[in-house]
Parts: C-alpha cells; sequence; structure tokens
C-alpha cells in the first residue's frame, strides 16, 4: 500500500481482478465521476481492474457559462467538500500534511503522507444515490468513523466485527464488493499485526483511511484528485510566527488536542524487547482530534509569518510539487482557491517550487479567484457538522480580505529552493494580480472587506447574496452560490 510504502500482494480476483462486466448485482455500483485529464502525464498510469466500476457520470451542477471550462480547486479536506459539485470539470488539488485524527495513528504506525484529506474527496464525489442503493451503502461504509468516546478495546472490538464482515455496516453492500473491500482491509490489518508493538488505536477511525491507497489510485486518476506532493514518505508542515516561535504539525498550528487527549508510548525504554529491535515508539498525538473542536481554541501567542516544510530531524526542505499539479494549472482555465483553512489547507499547496511560476505564467488560466472564509464569531447557535466557514480560525484569526490576499500573494513570491552559490540568486516577484484576480466574499461576513484597497492591488470584489440573512441563518458558502459568482466574473470576462 503506497502510504506504507509497499503494494498490497497480488490475490484472487475478487481483490484486484473485479471486471467491470461481470454480472453481479453490484457490477456497476461505484460510479465516479470521470475527469478529462488536463495532460498526458494525467492518464499514462496503467491500472489493472481495481475495487469499484467507474461511469462517466458526474455530481458536478450544469453551468450556464461556465459548463465548457476546466477548474483546478486548491483546497483541504473538509472546507472543500461542501462545494466540490460546484465543478465540473476540475482538478483538485489537497496537502497530504493532515496530522489529525486517525491519520495521525496510521503515520505514527505505518508512516507515509497523510491522505485523509484525499479520501475524504473521494467520497464526497461519489454521486449521489438513493438511500436503498448499493452505491448508497458502500458511501455510507466508507464515511463511517469508529467511536472517539470509548476504551480502545471497544473500538478494536467494533474494527475486528468490521474486517471479519459481521458487521451492520456491511448491510446492502453486494457481497462482490463487499469481498474485494474487506480484502484490502485484511491487508491493513496484516501491517498493524507485524508493528503490534506500537500498539494501534483504532479509536476515532476512519473506515476509507483504513484501505490502502494503492486499489484506489486509478479512480483518484479519473476523478482529478491530486495530492500536492507525490511521495511515500511522511510529510510534515511547520509555522514560523511572527515572534520567532515555531509550531510543528497541522494540528500543532490548526488546533492543537487539549492536554488528556494525546496518549503515552507504551515503555519509556527504547530497548525493551516488546518494542522491537531498539526502536523508540513515538508518541501516541492528535487521535482523539475531531473536526468540531475547531470551534473551541487557544489563540496564537504571535500572527504566523511564513509556513514551510520540515523533514525529520527538523530541518526545512524544499519538496517539489506533484507534475500533474503544475501541468494542471498549464492546461485549465480557471484557478479557485476554495474554502479550507489557509495557513494548513491553502499555503501548503503553494509553498512549494515552480507553483508561483506556473500560476503567473500560465495562457490558459482566464480567471484566479479566491473564496474568502467567513470567521464567524463564536456564538451557539451557529454550529455546522461539516465545519464549513462557520467557526473562528485560529490561523486567521482578526485577519481582513487584504490578509488573505497578502499571505497568499508573499506565499508565492517566496523562495522554495537553496540559495544559489555565487551572484545568480535573483528571484522573479509577481503583482498580487498574478496570483488572484477576484476575491468572493460574502454578504455579512465577519471578515472586514476592504473594496477599495483590494481593487487598488489590482483584484475584483464580487459578493454573494446571503439568502438566510432573514432566519437568522449563518453565512456559508454552497454549491448554488459559488457557481453563480462563478459564472457572473467569467461573464465579467467576456465584457
Amino acid at each position: 500500500m503506497d502510504q506504507l510504502g509497499l503494494s498490497p500482494p497480488p490475490s484472487k480476483s475478487s481483490l484486484l481482478g473485479v471486471n467491470a462486466s461481470v454480472e453481479s448485482p453490484g457490477s456497476s455500483v461505484f460510479d465516479l465521476p470521470i475527469q478529462p485529464a488536463a495532460s498526458t502525464s494525467t492518464i499514462a498510469i496503467r491500472s489493472p481492474p481495481i475495487l469499484l466500476q467507474l461511469a462517466s457520470s458526474r455530481t458536478a451542477g450544469n453551468f450556464e457559462e461556465a459548463n465548457n471550462l476546466s477548474f483546478v480547486i486548491i483546497s483541504g479536506g473538509t472546507g472543500g467538500n461542501a462545494i466540490c459539485s460546484a465543478f465540473g470539470n476540475a482538478c483538485y488539488v489537497l496537502p497530504v500534511s493532515d496530522d489529525g485524527g486517525s491519520s495521525s495513528e496510521i503515520i505514527r504506525v505505518l508512516g507515509g503522507p497523510s491522505i485523509g484529506d484525499i479520501r475524504s474527496r473521494l467520497v464526497r464525489l461519489i454521486p449521489a444515490a438513493p438511500s436503498s442503493s448499493p452505491l448508497e451503502a458502500i458511501r455510507h461504509f466508507l464515511s463511517y468513523r469508529l467511536p472517539a468516546k470509548c476504551d480502545e478495546k471497544e473500538a478494536r472490538d467494533e474494527w475486528r466485527d468490521i474486517v471479519e464482515g459481521r458487521s451492520p455496516l456491511w448491510t446492502g453492500i453486494p457481497n462482490d464488493r463487499k469481498e474485494t473491500i474487506r480484502g484490502f482491509l485484511v491487508y491493513f490489518e496484516s501491517e498493524l499485526l507485524r508493528r503490534a508493538h506500537k500498539n494501534f488505536d483504532f479509536r476515532n477511525g476512519s473506515c476509507t483511511k483504513f484501505l490502502p491507497i494503492s486499489p484506489l489510485r486509478h479512480i483518484l486518476i479519473l476523478a482529478a484528485i491530486l495530492p500536492v506532493i507525490v511521495t511515500n514518505h511522511t510529510v510534515t508542515i511547520a509555522a514560523e510566527l511572527e515572534n520567532g516561535t515555531r509550531l510543528v504539525g497541522q494540528c500543532e498550528i490548526s488546533h492543537p488536542v487539549p492536554q488528556g487527549a494525546t496518549f503515552e508510548a507504551v515503555s519509556d525504554d527504547p530497548l525493551s524487547p516488546i518494542e522491537g529491535l531498539g526502536e523508540r515508539i513515538s508518541q501516541k498525538q492528535n487521535v482523539m482530534f475531531e473536526h468540531g473542536a475547531k470551534a473551541h481554541f487557544e489563540s496564537l501567542v504571535s500572527p504566523i509569518a511564513r509556513l514551510f516544510y520540515i523533514n525529520a530531524y527538523g530541518m526545512e526542505i524544499h519538496p517539489a510539487p506533484n507534475p500533474d499539479y503544475l501541468a494542471n494549472l498549464d492546461e485549465r482555465e480557471v484557478l479557485i482557491y476554495s474554502c479550507g483553512s489557509l495557513w494548513t489547507s491553502i499555503i501548503p499547496c503553494l509553498a512549494l517550487r515552480g507553483v508561483a511560476a506556473s500560476i503567473a505564467r500560465s495562457s490558459k488560466l482566464r480567471a484566479k479567484i479566491l473564496l474568502c472564509e467567513y470567521i464567524q464569531p463564536r456564538h451557539p447557535a451557529y454550529t455546522d457538522t461539516e465545519g464549513v466557514n462557520v467557526e473562528n480560525d485560529r490561523e486567521t484569526e482578526r485577519y481582513t480580505a487584504v490578509d488573505y490576499i497578502l499571505t497568499i500573494t508573499k506565499t508565492l513570491n517566496s523562495s522554495y529552493q537553496a540559495a544559489p552559490y555565487g551572484l545568480g540568486n535573483a528571484n522573479t516577484t509577481y503583482p498580487v494580480s498574478a496570483f488572484v484576480t477576484h476575491l468572493v466574499y460574502l454578504e455579512g461576513a465577519n471578515v472586514p472587506i476592504d473594496v477599495r484597497h483590494i481593487t487598488a492591488l489590482g483584484v475584483r470584489c464580487m459578493r454573494i447574496k446571503h439568502e438566510g440573512h432573514d432566519n437568522g441563518e449563518a453565512p456559508r458558502y454552497n454549491p448554488t452560490n459559488v457557481q453563480r459568482a462563478v459564472n457572473e466574473i467569467l461573464r465579467g470576462l467576456e465584457c
């Protein structure tokens, strides 16, 4: 499995050899949208028939003016999920540095990059289906999360019921699909048993994250979901605050887990026989993180100055972005900086060498649109299970819309390569409008919008009407109002 730096061993046809034409009740129940590739490199990867059948259906709504355009969407996982159906021909670029919840446990025990956001987007792109359909049963299974508020044994027992096929979660899933999925879960379990001394914690674990990425690789390509960095190694981000403080890891930057929600290692003795050949077992961290907890946070002691990548030794590194990411920036027509935490969802996709030039110099990109976050004052009446744009964000507390624009511009204009020897250290500095041409914001949003200042930066402003204002509903982005804003922007470009 890719997340382990391994690939599942070949097995019977029910694992990797499921034929899309097999006559069975579930032979066409996992219809994901197929996105046209923007470059030949995107479709050059070959894979055997896998897991579940694909079809050309799309979840996106119908654009008027924009129905023939192609999009690059830069976003985090949960933050962009609520609006991803607004775009038809779209490529989704997501970070691989999340270290909260079950992602932290998978990284601690198995290693590899975090792909929780990618899996979350993949599940969200599964087409809508009747509640009684096999497709909806599969969606429910992939979306299920083991309970967080229980002891480790209870979570492990429930996992055992799932992997052995006894759990009610399998209800409604055709047997061929059930055995295919279960086969990969068995493989995941075998990898955990090989590292049993690390004591994997199943609490708060998502079923989707327990599927290795290998069987989903072909689906990710067809659905145009791109990890921002292609690697088998753990990818860590760090933030430097204006006072010089360094915060390591997405959870530490955005939503530190309270004391008592992390766990100590099995033993403090690095040579304890239970821990293998002198291996020091890292502590369990961030296992109990839940997105709802982001509403309650302790303010940063100082604003964030910059974000960067570090290796296992804490040294700053400059990884190369996914080549398909740069290829899509060169080929597609609209760039969207989507919903999501600015510093830990959007900036990790920008703080990489070559990204600035690809955005600024693209001859195809007609619009570069920033969806400004809505920072809602803490109020118990405003809650949302999606956690999309209705909660305070510790990363951008007291930010204005200008701060969002300047943060993106400063990040992209920074150098992400080792300083050369001699005099060849000239860097190109692009204007704001090379990266952001339009700002979309919600009517009634709590983020100060200085239209005159933003316009002076070369960025046009577009306000989205808040239709639920009279009912006391919190402003939020949804596929409908995002579509309208994009259409209006594109119509303006034609004038």
